[in-house]
């Protein structure tokens, strides 16, 4: 049976200049390799008003509203795998991504406290695979407080999801890496890359 493929990217820098949209094209490519027949869906969130949009005091009451919340929570309930790629920015992932995810992380629509154990959480989305791929400036472990890799990671499964491996690419602004195509670059990890789409 086909999938239906939610491909989620929030990256401010030009798309023939982003590591991480660059890694996503290439995951992408391998996947569709060996799924032929699912479908895809592009969320771009340059392209989304709710991505512009920050949780504040001001903007609580309103800011889980069918357009900006529920409609993305929807979208997620009707397909069954999720593709995310994000950059880090500030050691943590890109505000879009983070905006995206403060829209969808609703009680009882993506996660529920309701007859789970005291201090655990229901995950609602558990329908859902979802393939983690990051980009970082800075080697791994350069700076351990700011893991955007395992935040994502952790948030997805915190809703129910099946994570597969996730894949970061770091080292992006040290040579040689900083001044090669993006696409020539990402090919250091391709053979993980493959791996990683015949698991997903």
């Amino acid at each position: 049976m086909a999938n239906k493929v939610l491909v989620i990217s929030g990256t401010a820098s030009p798309k023939d200049k982003s590591f991480s949209i660059a890694l996503q094209n290439k995951f992408v490519e391998e996947y569709k390799k060996l799924n032929s027949d699912d479908e895809f869906i592009y969320l771009d969130l340059n392209d989304e008003k709710m991505a512009q949009i920050t949780l504040s005091r001001d903007n609580m009451k309103d800011f889980f509203n069918q357009e900006d919340a529920l409609n993305y929570i929807e979208q997620l309930k009707s397909v069954n795998k999720v593709i995310i790629a994000s950059p880090m920015n500030n050691f943590a992932v890109s505000a879009m991504i983070k905006n995206y995810l403060d829209h969808i992380l609703l009680a009882n629509q993506t996660f529920s406290y309701k007859y789970s154990k005291k201090g655990d959480a229901k995950g609602l989305l558990d329908h859902l695979s979802v393939q983690v791929l990051t980009t970082q400036g800075a080697p791994i472990g350069w700076y351990p407080f700011g893991d955007h890799t395992n935040y994502l990671k952790g948030t997805w499964e915190f809703v129910g999801a099946k994570v597969n491996h996730p894949i970061c690419f770091a080292g992006t602004k040290l040579e040689p890496v900083v001044s090669m195509d993006p696409n020539q670059a990402i090919l250091q990890v391709e053979s993980e890359i493959i791996k990683a789409a015949k698991s997903f």
